[in-house]
């Protein structure tokens, strides 16, 4: 099988096993939700940055929960099975692209949940659900590098916290603004920069995973 196909198989399977168990999404699911709950219980109301911010710790922090177990549910025997009949770049591949299908399922939920319990402050609504998209492709790109990469040292989730946190600060620096550019209704020309960083940040991730991981997986 070429890349492709290797990819599209190994994808299949990720969604196929989350579908028959879907321990792992209905407890993320349940985290979104109780935590929206528990934020408006906290504050009732809140003024268009507080509601924003808050929006993107419940992403971030969701996002981890997803992805940090993208390794570690596979075993040494079934890691060197895919040793023997795939390639590595199909592996890393294969996990960024369903980590980035179960963060854009997470964050059309936790939008729709978060938008009826608050009230819904945005002016450019089109602007802030493309926000949410790059910003749901990105936490998948860089924790699913930063989690194959803490894989290769016993899973070490302070290694995970090291390595994310460089790239994870400015990344949601660059999405609160963008959002909150959609949120006050600012000319979509305004942040064209923010969504070309936001494009450049996925690219560059994507390549060093798939320069790195290949030297990863032989040890």
């Amino acid at each position: 099988m070429n890349l492709f196909q290797q990819v599209k198989v190994l994808v299949y399977k990720d969604l196929m096993l989350e579908w028959r168990s879907k321990y792992a999404i209905n407890g993320i699911l349940l985290y979104v939700v109780s935590t929206v709950f528990v934020c408006f219980q906290a504050f009732k109301s809140v003024d268009t940055l507080v509601w924003n911010a808050l929006f993107w710790i419940i992403m971030l922090f969701a996002s981890i929960n997803a992805i940090s177990r993208s390794f570690v549910q596979e075993s040494s025997y079934r890691q060197l099975y895919y040793y023997s009949i795939v390639s590595p770049k199909a592996i890393i591949l294969s996990k960024v692209v369903y980590n980035i299908i179960i963060m854009l399922f997470l964050s059309i939920v936790a939008f729709t949940i978060y938008s009826v319990i608050f009230k819904n402050p945005i002016a450019d609504l089109p602007l802030y659900l493309l926000a949410v998209v790059l910003g749901s492709i990105s936490f998948a790109s860089v924790f699913t590098m930063v989690s194959g990469i803490s894989s290769k040292t016993g899973n070490n989730s302070t290694i995970m916290a090291i390595l994310s946190f460089p790239v994870i600060i400015p990344l949601l620096i660059v999405l609160i603004k963008l959002s909150n550019n959609a949120i006050v209704g600012f000319d979509r020309a305004i942040s064209s920069g923010e969504i070309l960083l936001l494009l450049a940040i996925n690219v560059i991730t994507i390549t060093i995973s798939l320069l790195l991981f290949p030297y990863l997986w032989r040890d």
